[in-house]
């Protein structure tokens, strides 16, 4: 039988430690409650073959660190508010998650479950785990401990998950199809260009009084060259690749991307509609849980994807650190839009900041879909006209010639 090596205190606030023998680390659990102490540390101990099992931390980080998805976090969040919700004690609840839970997060759970039972804030638990657990979420599981309302903070921070979950599917859905049609665009040439046209104007080369037209002499030259350095090309790309990578790394190359993004036309509308929304809600979800407001805009800064907008959020912490207001921080950087800074500053002025931001949260995830509709619908015919423009060419680049040829025959 299995041995765990204990540390507990006694009711009398007496330490002691020693090992126990049992089925599991639960059943060694139930047998130290039972004789009245309360167990601070329990570690399987290792046997001769030099294995041994352990509960949590020993066993499942020695094998390699799991995570979760983001709705698969959102789902484990909301089962255990669900479970709270029932009457069950943290303990139990964490237990009955895991039961029901998949592999990586029942072995995320048994970290937890450990470090909640050696006395540890489950906020710590998940800050010491890491990923999947980010600063927002950890941030919420804080205002969740602190506030003694466990479930009904962690339903709301499982209803932000699941918005942030739906605003990413929705974002790529809307970008599904344009991409297909890029990649058609991008295949088409390729084949046309490199294969199609040196077959169809070979016989026309050399021939006597025929000069062949400008589109035509690109195209051939592009295929020519694409024959010649394909692979010099490739090796092109992949070192353009982790160059690009290795640029944008750089925080001011980054920070001048980010706001190249948010100017251009269609793509930055929809990208600061969702960032706006993102802040509204995440910071209306945090005020309305008890997290003071300097340490709800230092969680909702690293939630929006941005480095200009995260730049702004820090420029607004720093005025309201000083004692100023919300809304004139807001309004001065100017990435931020009217209602939102109107509705900060009647927040502020009625004492109802947090239901005024969760009011705007949803006016602003309307407009997201509305952002994202409009993209979905523009950027088709956009890309399709590019397709039209490039198919026109590589037809001139085809017809030119042989009409060429045609008037130096019919001449």
């Amino acid at each position: 039988m299995p041995a765990f090596r204990y540390k507990t205190i006694k009711t009398d606030g007496v330490e002691s430690a020693g090992e126990i023998q049992a089925s599991d680390r639960e059943a060694a659990m139930r047998l130290l409650t039972g004789r009245g102490e309360l167990p601070t540390e329990l570690d399987a101990v290792k046997d001769h073959a030099g294995t041994g099992e352990s509960g949590g931390l020993s066993i499942s980080l020695g094998r390699s660190k799991k995570t979760l998805s983001r709705p698969e976090v959102a789902n484990l969040v909301r089962e255990l508010a669900t479970a709270l919700e029932a009457g069950l004690p943290l303990m139990q609840g964490l237990q009955t998650v895991r039961r029901q839970g998949t592999a990586n997060s029942q072995q995320i759970l048994d970290f937890l479950i450990e470090k909640v039972e050696a006395g540890m804030p489950l906020h710590q638990a998940c800050a010491e785990y890491g990923a999947p657990f980010d600063d927002m979420i950890i941030g919420m599981m804080r205002a969740a401990d602190a506030s003694g309302q466990m479930s009904e903070v962690l339903h709301q921070l499982a209803d932000l998950l699941d918005r942030s979950v739906e605003l990413r599917r929705e974002l790529v859905s809307a970008t599904v199809y344009p991409m297909i049609v890029a990649v058609l665009i991008a295949i088409s040439v390729v084949v046309l260009v490199t294969f199609l046209l040196p077959t169809l104007l070979e016989p026309l080369e050399g021939q006597p009084g025929f000069t062949m037209p400008w589109p035509t002499q690109f195209l051939l030259s592009m295929a020519t060259f694409i024959e010649t350095w394909w692979l010099v090309i490739i090796l092109l790309v992949i070192t353009a690749f982790f160059a690009w990578r290795a640029w944008i790394r750089i925080p001011r190359n980054k920070l001048l991307f980010d706001g190249l993004l948010l100017k251009m036309p269609l793509l930055g509308r929809v990208l600061r509609d969702v960032a706006v929304a993102r802040f509204t809600r995440t910071l209306g979800t945090l005020v309305s849980a008890g997290i003071p407001i300097l340490t709800a805009l230092k969680i909702v800064r690293d939630t929006l994807g941005n480095t200009v907008l995260m730049q702004a959020i820090d420029m607004v912490q720093e005025k309201v650190s000083t004692g100023g207001s919300l809304a004139d921080p807001l309004e001065r950087c100017g990435h931020f839009p009217p209602l939102l800074v109107q509705i900060v500053n009647i927040g502020e002025r009625s004492g109802r900041l947090e239901s005024m931001l969760m009011h705007a949260a949803k006016a602003f995830d309307r407009q997201v879909n509305n952002s994202l509709k409009i993209f979905s619908k523009a950027l088709p015919p956009i890309l399709l006209a590019v397709m039209a423009v490039i198919a026109a060419f590589v037809l001139a680049a085809i017809l030119l010639p042989l009409l060429e040829m045609q008037s130096a025959i019919g001449g």
